[in-house]
């Protein structure tokens, strides 16, 4: 992440396969461990599961400490969507005040989110800052090879006022690797997209998973931005270990939003909108 994002972060904070994927809207079925077939991933597929198998992160950040805001105006907030949302009008869910979205692009090394193209598109027509995010893999190849993937199949970037640096999706069990294993694959896959696009990958996990399958890593938080997931209705989110701060947050599965039919991801931005446009085009 750029120096003057990150500081301005800090700060802020302070205060199916293709061809069986249904895309219908509504409610999804989670599934359990690592059973998620190819394309049927998705931010928050892996939640429900991840809290049930692994201990629970009870870490709190404390008032007024890292990562505590007071959500309100100045924060803009966002939606993170995949096939299963359906046909979006993007120009209704702006009208929403919806100022951001990541659009699933990609999972592994042959599978491409079959409404990607259009909610990338339509979105940035419709204004809506947007990124896109893939959905990890770490049993089926390297991350290298999943980072070459997504960042030529939708998860490239440009300096255009809205797009936002791609985003790793980690979730849904360890995928049968040691925490010094996983710390390699996600650096592998970072490292690779960063060469290939000059940007620092956004990381969206639980602090289930983060703990569990890396170990509470420090490794990231200064490199990667963190989309946490904690579904709560709380004032701020439960963070994982070795991240000091958030950036966006997950903060629940069953919201609704003008444009959606059906159930959808909200998201808050830890700023405000200009640190949210920064973060888009790499600048202080």
């Amino acid at each position: 992440m750029a120096a003057g994002v990150l500081a301005a972060a800090m700060a802020l904070a302070a205060t199916m396969s293709a061809g069986t994927a249904s895309a219908s809207a509504g409610p999804r079925a989670l599934p359990s461990g690592n059973n998620i077939p190819l394309g049927g991933g998705y931010m928050g597929v892996g939640y429900t599961q991840d809290s049930k198998s692994f201990a629970p992160d009870t870490r709190q950040v404390a008032p007024g400490g890292s990562g505590v805001i007071t959500p309100d105006a100045t924060n803009p907030v966002g939606i993170d969507v995949s096939h299963y949302q359906g046909t979006i009008n993007w120009s209704s869910v702006k009208s929403a005040g919806i100022a951001f979205a990541y659009i699933k692009a990609t999972e592994s090394t042959t599978y491409k989110d079959p409404t990607f193209n259009a909610n990338y598109l339509n979105a940035y027509n419709a204004r809506v800052i947007r990124g896109a995010y893939h959905f990890a893999r770490p049993d089926l190849s390297t991350g290298a090879s999943q980072a070459t993937y997504f960042a030529g199949h939708g998860g490239a970037w440009s300096a255009d006022n809205l797009t936002l640096p791609g985003m790793l999706d980690l979730e849904g069990g360890c995928y049968g690797k040691s925490t010094s294993s996983m710390q390699s694959w996600i650096l592998d896959f970072y490292n690779t997209y960063k060469a290939k696009t000059g940007r620092d990958v956004v990381i969206y996990t639980s602090p289930s998973w983060w703990n569990s399958c890396t170990g509470g890593w420090s490794g990231m938080y200064s490199r990667s931005p963190l989309n946490v997931a904690n579904w709560t209705t709380a004032s701020s989110p439960t963070i994982p270990n070795g991240f000091p701060y958030w950036t966006f947050w997950q903060y629940t599965d069953s919201g609704s939003v003008s444009g959606i039919s059906g159930a959808v991801d909200r998201d808050r931005f830890s700023g405000g909108s200009d640190r949210l446009l920064a973060l888009a085009n790499n600048t202080p």
